[in-house]
């Protein structure tokens, strides 16, 4: 039996199953408690999603899934229900995203760091500015989603986590501490960043920006957000100001050889890896703001130093990392010119 392979058929079936026997009956006899993450709407009526499709593998299959074979979510029950044509819900709504605690602690700040009542206009802005951003899908936000009043308490949870503040705090996770701390470590960056969520999302540049299912951010640092960092690395994949790049490099001499550690993919790889380097944006976004990209912006690097400059916040710059490397690896290490860094054009134009 594989797991997942319902049919719409199957599914059907376990609906009317549930319907005769009752919801409590229906439950017990497959052993699933009541969802508590997506429900499945048919003709009207609500259904708990991952009994259904546990349910349903029987008449699919001869055998139902047990509860702890699979999930509720969205990589087992609510996406096989979704792929046989049916229409499944949030039970509850997302937790918040970097992105839009950045913008409430944003407003927070600008409010003294004092909470915000539901009916501020400020909070209604901001209410309708996060149901447009990207970030949650809408089969994973129910009717609530971020409404006035849960950003309101939104509010309240970062205002109650200021240094200052001496009441007792009311119930926040872990990322809203973080960010009102990078807030006011980095009070200047922060708003910058903010501000550009907001002009993105209101101008609609960010909410025609599709975060990749496969786009792997767990990685990276990103106290901008994901939607300035995913913006950050398309601009890093423009293959324009890379070729742009690679070209004022080898005109004043340079090799393209990583900028902080030195590896040379054609040295190493023969054919195979010639014309190969990876480009990095040194300024991110969130500093350095909109506008056409300099080619004195980027470097060029190789994937593993890519991906530690990304790692933690804030970024260093190739030439830090390469100070790095150098103190790791000796003062007798091979680098490559400092003309790869330093080859530059007026201004290129970004994506």
């Amino acid at each position: 039996m594989r797991k997942g392979a319902i049919t719409r058929d199957a599914v059907l079936k376990a609906i009317a199953e549930y319907d005769e026997l009752g919801r409590s009956q229906f439950l017990a006899r497959y052993r699933f408690s009541e969802a508590r993450s997506y429900l499945l709407l048919h003709e009207g009526r609500e259904y708990d999603s991952k009994a259904i499709a546990g349910a349903a593998h029987k008449w699919e299959h001869g055998r139902a899934l047990l509860p702890e074979e699979f999930s509720g979510g969205k990589e087992h029950a609510a996406a096989w229900l979704k792929r046989a044509g049916f229409e499944v819900r949030a039970v509850k709504n997302p937790d918040w995203a970097r992105d839009e605690i950045i913008l409430a602690c944003q407003l927070v700040m600008t409010n003294a760091w004092k909470g915000l009542d539901a009916n501020d206009p400020r909070v209604i802005e901001l209410s309708g500015l996060l149901q447009l951003m990207p970030i949650h899908a809408e089969a994973d936000r129910n009717e609530k989603f971020r409404n006035p009043n849960g950003v309101a308490r939104k509010t309240f949870d970062i205002a109650t986590r200021h240094p200052d503040y001496q009441g007792k705090p009311t119930n926040g996770g872990a990322l809203d501490v973080e960010v009102l701390h990078e807030f006011l470590a980095r009070p200047a960056e922060m708003t910058e960043a903010a501000r550009l969520i907001r002009q993105g999302i209101t101008a609609g540049d960010l909410q025609a920006l599709p975060l990749d299912e496969d786009e792997d951010l767990d990685d990276y640092s990103a106290p901008e957000g994901r939607l300035l960092m995913s913006r950050h690395r398309r601009r890093e994949r423009n293959k324009g100001l890379r070729k742009k790049k690679i070209a004022a490099v080898l005109k004043q001499g340079g090799t393209l050889a990583c900028e902080a550690c030195g590896f040379d993919f054609e040295e190493v790889y023969g054919d195979r890896g010639s014309g190969y380097i990876e480009c990095h944006h040194v300024v991110p976004l969130h500093e350095a703001g909109e506008g056409r990209t300099k080619l004195s912006d980027l470097a060029l690097i190789c994937a593993n130093c890519h991906r530690m400059i990304h790692r933690q916040a804030p970024w260093p710059t190739p030439k830090e990392l390469r100070s790095l490397v150098q103190g790791r690896r000796g003062a007798g290490s091979r680098f490559p010119s400092q003309k790869n860094a330093e080859a530059a054009e007026p201004a290129a134009d970004s994506p």
